[in-house]
């Protein structure tokens, strides 16, 4: 069974850390490109940070450069994004998606996505 299942999500307090991870069952994840991808209530769903699968080249959404890092570890199969001086701002159901085609950055179409994660940054 194909299955993207994002876990790690909760509450933290503005300037704290979190690490959300990816976990996928029933292929290869490092075979696809694969972002993180949010959703603020009243907002549209924005790309934070996406990987490619050949060269490990990634993009950063302008807010989150030098706070987020994506990374893979293939042996478990997983992506995570670890988030670090979060702000109030990141406040955000989290969702980890892959994408079947050629590219990796987060403003193309990506085609299989997990159920999501919430993120509240609060004190």
């Amino acid at each position: 069974q194909v299955q993207l299942v994002e876990f790690g999500g909760g509450l933290a307090q503005p300037g704290g850390s979190l690490r959300l991870s990816c976990a996928a069952s029933g292929f290869t994840l490092d075979a696809y490109a694969t972002g993180w991808f949010r959703q603020a209530p009243g907002k549209e769903r924005e790309g934070v940070s996406c990987i490619s699968s050949s060269d490990g080249s990634t993009y950063y959404e302008d807010s989150v450069k030098g706070r987020f890092t994506i990374s893979r570890d293939k042996a478990k199969n997983m992506v995570y994004l670890q988030m670090n001086s979060l702000k109030p701002e990141d406040t955000a159901v989290y969702y980890c998606a892959v994408r079947y085609g050629a590219g990796y950055r987060c403003g193309l179409k990506y085609d299989y996505w997990g159920q999501g994660t919430q993120v509240a940054v609060s004190s």
